[in-house]
């Protein structure tokens, strides 16, 4: 089992879904919690907390770089720094081109892609100063593939990608990673939505949500938060130390049709 002992991890987004599933296995390994999201964060606090490590949480709203760089400073106050920065946050809008409201554009864009550079330009450089860091993107299999109505979140989850190779490269000589993780469908409020759309046409619930898997995912499976963690988990070890710069899928074959 990788040991994260005296470590301290930084999640965005990650008072549900997938960002908690991920904190609550750094945090089973041992690594220290910096939580993040919107609103009382009490029991999510407490969940985490069982484990042992330390745990704070900072609001930052990531759509906002002064905010950002507020969590950076909580983070190198409170805890010594960031050693582990996975960069979960992020909103979906579903819409034409044509139709897509330009405030939704900006609002994705800044929180599904520019989050992820100011977390990292401002976490790195603490990361290079201990000798050692792992930077973990939550892109998506839209950061390779196109979906119809999803512009704005495949622009992101395609710059994100491209953003991972860049900081992979940068930091090749170092201690330092950089990867992706592109997930297929995860049983989020976001997917749960798409779900409970469908089924408001009148469609049974069950058939609804293999309806949506059908459609992409050949396991007819969703990935889970806590697979999604030991990914994460195997990044941060020894035996991760040269994936460097990957765009790892784990999406039930999706990419693979």
């Amino acid at each position: 089992m990788t040991t994260l002992s005296g470590k301290t991890a930084l999640v965005t987004g990650s008072t549900s879904g997938i960002g908690l599933g991920i904190a609550l296995s750094l945090a089973k390994a041992g690594a220290n919690l910096i939580l993040n999201g919107f609103g009382d964060a009490s029991q999510v606090i407490a969940q985490v907390q069982q484990f042992g490590g330390k745990v704070g949480h900072h609001p930052a709203d990531v759509s906002d770089p002064a905010q950002i760089a507020e969590m950076i400073a909580y983070a190198e106050r409170e805890f010594g720094g960031v050693d582990i920065l996975v960069n979960n946050a992020g909103i979906q809008h579903v819409s034409a081109v044509e139709d897509f409201p330009v405030e939704r554009w900006d609002s994705i864009i800044a929180i599904n892609l520019s989050s992820v550079f100011h977390s990292t330009r401002l976490s790195l450089p603490g990361m290079r100063a201990k000798g050692w860091g792992r930077i973990v993107n939550i892109a998506s299999v839209h950061g390779q593939v196109g979906s119809v109505g999803k512009a704005a979140y495949v622009a992101a989850k395609h710059g994100v990608i491209g953003l991972t190779k860049v900081v992979g490269l940068e930091t090749a000589t170092s201690n330092v990673t950089c990867n992706a993780i592109c997930p297929g469908w995860v049983l989020t409020p976001l997917v749960q939505k798409q779900i409970d759309d469908r089924a408001a046409t009148g469609v049974d619930p069950q058939q609804a949500q293999h309806d949506l898997l059908a459609e992409k995912q050949p396991s007819l499976e969703f990935v889970t938060p806590p697979q999604l963690g030991e990914l994460v988990l195997f990044l941060c070890s020894e035996a991760g130390s040269q994936v460097r710069g990957a765009a790892w899928n784990i999406d039930g074959g999706w990419l693979a049709q």
